[in-house]
């Protein structure tokens, strides 16, 4: 039987997003209205009518506010992994800086779990080709698997000619991480995204379904598939921000929650830790 998808969130608040960061700046998240821990308890009460477990990359941000929620998490039989302390960019911080946000991340979910967390996922998919340095802190840290990696051309993000399987990945220092790439489905040699998120509420329900299908189908592999607490969430407060970034966040959210749970009864879902380890790429 062929190994389940990974069902992943990236727990982060709406107003940690990339793109709407010219317009809300860090010294403000405190006095925002915070709708993290609402939302994620929504996910899971979908999961659970489902009973699926999932993978939580959790942003330290949130972690430390809330510690309750990532306890609950853990509790609910779902993977706990680590999306970075601060939502920055990997490529906008140095390696000192990357290592000290990471770790400190990592080490607080592990005290909050009592349990190891060994994979990782950057904000914004932010490992590119000039910021391959940041794997090799990665498995200095202790992390065994990545799920950073986006085998597409974007303005912000990806590695368009990366390989689009799980796999073994050799870092710039020659050490030895797993990696498993944002889900890509190939349309006539084109890699169409179908991995979630912004392309899950922006593209039709018929196409995301295809593509994955066809990942499962005509591939024999399974697809890794993420989305935000804060996507099924159409009553969130609205930012000023530019015309592309209020079409990429904002399109569609009142549509998200009822197409993930037709997603979760068409496929057949799991966490990354357990999809890898049936791969035979993790232990």
């Amino acid at each position: 039987m062929l190994t389940p998808n990974a069902l992943t969130v990236d727990v982060e608040d709406y107003f940690h997003v990339a793109a709407l960061a010219p317009s809300i700046h860090r010294d403000s998240w405190d006095s925002r209205e915070s709708r993290v821990v609402r939302n994620t308890r929504r996910l899971l009460d979908i999961f659970g009518q489902f009973d699926i477990r999932a993978t939580f990359f959790v942003l330290g941000w949130v972690a430390e506010r809330y510690p309750q929620l990532v306890k609950d998490i853990a509790a609910s039989g779902h993977e706990i992994a680590c999306h970075g302390y601060s939502h920055s960019l990997v490529y906008e911080q140095t390696p000192e800086v990357f290592y000290e946000e990471t770790r400190r991340s990592k080490i607080l979910l592990e005290e909050i779990t009592g349990s190891a967390v060994i994979g990782y996922r950057a904000a914004s998919y932010s490992i590119v080709r000039e910021t391959l340095w940041a794997l090799d802190i990665l498995v200095e840290l202790g992390f065994a698997y990545d799920s950073s990696i986006f085998p597409v051309r974007h303005d912000r993000y990806g590695i368009p000619d990366a390989a689009r399987i799980p796999h073994r990945l050799l870092t710039p220092n020659k050490k030895d991480i797993v990696e498993w790439p944002l889900s890509t489905a190939n349309v006539f040699g084109y890699r169409l995204p179908v991995a979630g998120g912004g392309y899950f509420r922006l593209l039709p329900y018929w196409l995301t379904h295809w593509g994955l299908a066809s990942i499962n189908r005509n591939e024999q592999r399974p697809f890794i598939f993420y989305l935000h607490p804060w996507e099924i969430d159409p009553e969130q407060p609205r930012v000023s921000a530019s015309w592309l970034s209020r079409f990429r966040h904002y399109t569609n959210l009142e549509k998200c929650e009822e197409r993930l749970q037709r997603l979760l009864g068409e496929f057949r879902f799991g966490t990354a830790r357990d999809g890898l380890a049936q791969l035979g790429l993790l232990s």
